[in-house]
Formats: C-alpha cells, sequence, structure tokens
C-alpha cells in the first residue's frame, strides 16, 4: 500500500492549498496521507475534508522545530489529539515568539537598505511565518531582487539567475547577527505532552545533515522518541539502510514520507517533483501499523 506521511501546504512553507494538495495526493494513488505542517494545525481539518473525496485515509500531522540539548533536529508527531488546549497553547506560543524575531529580522533588512513595509509584510501571516514565504514578499520589489543579485554576484560572478537558497543566504544568513532562526521547542516538552494527549514521535529526516552522529537516536528514543524517518528525498541510499539498521536495532518505528512542497517550474524539468519516482510501500517500514491503522 502507497502511504506518503509528509506534505507541506500552504498554512507553513508549501506551495499547494489543502484542496489541490489532496487532488495530488489522490493522483500518486496514496491511501494513507498526513498533512504535516511546521508548528501550525491550520490546514488539517480542510485536509480531511477534501481527501474524504478520495477515500485517502488522513492521520493528524505536524512538523515540529525542536532543540535537544545544543542540536535542532525536526520532529514529526502522528495520531495526537489536535484540539488539546496545551498542544494549541505550545503552537501559539511558537508563532508568537516567530512573529517577534521575524520582525526584528525585517527591521534590520530595512537598515540594510531594503526597501519594505514591515507591518503590511506582518499582517499578511496569521500562522507561524515560513521562511520562503518571507523571502517572497521581499522580492516582489525589483530594488531588493535586485539588491540580492548584486550581492550574489559579488560572490560569484557566474551567476545568472536567483535559486531560493541565495535568496535567503543574503536576506537571512549573510552573517550570525542577521540570522533568523527557527522558533524550537525542547524535545523533552514534547514528549511530555505526548504522554497526555497520545499518538507517535518520529525524529525527521535523520539523515540530513547526518543529524544521527553520535548516539543522538539512543537519547531520544529513551526519551520517548518513537521512530526514525527511514524513506526520505534527503536521505541517500547508504542514509536509508542507515536509518533502516538503527530502528531494526533500537526496535523503532521506521516511516516514510515525500517531504513535498511545490512542483519545480520549467521546461527543463523533467522530474517536477519527488512523487515522479519516489513511492513509499507501507511493506518496506517496519511498525508502520502502529501509525496507519
Amino acid at each position: 500500500m502507497i502511504i506518503d506521511l509528509q506534505f507541506h501546504s500552504v498554512y507553513s512553507d508549501g506551495y499547494l492549498n489543502p484542496k489541490d494538495l489532496a487532488r495530488f495526493v489522490a493522483s500518486r494513488n496514496v491511501k494513507v496521507a498526513a498533512l504535516t505542517d511546521h508548528n501550525t494545525l491550520a490546514g488539517i481539518n480542510e485536509f480531511k475534508e477534501h481527501c474524504q473525496r478520495y477515500n485517502i485515509k488522513v492521520i493528524n500531522g505536524l512538523e515540529l522545530y525542536c532543540r535537544y540539548k545544543r542540536k535542532t533536529i525536526n520532529i514529526l508527531w502522528y495520531n495526537f489529539d489536535d484540539k488539546n488546549e496545551k498542544l494549541l497553547g505550545i503552537l501559539e506560543e511558537t508563532r508568537k515568539r516567530r512573529y517577534l524575531m521575524v520582525k526584528k529580522a525585517l527591521l534590520r533588512l530595512k537598515k540594510r537598505g531594503f526597501r519594505l513595509n514591515v507591518d503590511e509584510i506582518l499582517s499578511e501571516f496569521k500562522h507561524y511565518i515560513p521562511i520562503n514565504r518571507l523571502a517572497e514578499k521581499i522580492t516582489k520589489n525589483h530594488f531588493n531582487y535586485s539588491k540580492i543579485f548584486k550581492e550574489v554576484r559579488i560572490k560569484n560572478k557566474f551567476v545568472k539567475t536567483l535559486r531560493e537558497e541565495d535568496i535567503l543566504g543574503v536576506l537571512f544568513f549573510n552573517k550570525k547577527s542577521d540570522r533568523l532562526n527557527e522558533s524550537y521547542i525542547n524535545v523533552e516538552r514534547v514528549v511530555e505532552l505526548k504522554k497526555e494527549i497520545g499518538g507517535q514521535l518520529i525524529f525527521c529526516h535523520p539523515g540530513k545533515y547526518n543529524k544521527y552522529a553520535g548516539d543522538i537516536i539512543l537519547k531520544l528514543r529513551d526519551m520517548g522518541v518513537d521512530g526514525l524517518e527511514v524513506l526520505s528525498p534527503h536521505h541517500t541510499v547508504g542514509a536509508v539502510m542507515h536509518a533502516q539498521f538503527l530502528a531494526e536495532t533500537l526496535d523503532m518505528i521506521a516511516s516514510g514520507g515525500s517531504d513535498f512542497h511545490r512542483f519545480e517550474e520549467g521546461e527543463n524539468f523533467k522530474i517536477r517533483s519527488f512523487d515522479d519516482w519516489f513511492k513509499i510501500d507501507s511493506k518496506y517500514l517496519r511498525r508502520i501499523k502502529e501509525i496507519i491503522s
């Protein structure tokens, strides 16, 4: 059975609304899906409603920006109580903190000479503010886009078009003092809440940036994290094999998700999304029934 336990919508950093996302999921013959927007549940009910039309089973999902000791990691949470006041309170707390962080970042950009209306930009976001959406608002102004292009060309004179990472680098990662971090939640806090409202916690794409180095997986498991995202487009074949080995050795759930955000645009892109070749069959994932049943 084809499943996909990581999608993102316009309510975080994805580019499809829940209705169009449900249609896309159905076109890929996915039978069980989870919308895992970052630090928000705003799109879940809408996604469920539209997936019902295609007989797609939807499980509650959420991707949280977390901190474990001095490391930053992402945690996927499935099958929780999405009406729980404590959970909603934590998400609102991260939203407010993120709002203030973004406001400070925008004011810094103004000091650097970018043309933008801080209050106008902030007023367009009702949920957790994703960095890619923020960059889009800023670069709609041609002056800002040209300024970024010039800064990128200083480092690489052969650049002809700006990539998203170029834009984000100039705006929010230009130097340490300009860095726009996410609004993180301590993993311990998430684990404690899971004991109250249930569900499964999964370490998201642990092979990305080699986040599973050292004994972090063992430590997280002992704390109460239930599994690892084994099948992910962020993983090399070697990373998939290693994550699978860890899940087996440590008796953890193995999950999988395409981490779909958008279609690639342009006539030269023959593969427009990972779903053109990346399929997640539940039979390869140990203990996955604990999530999808």
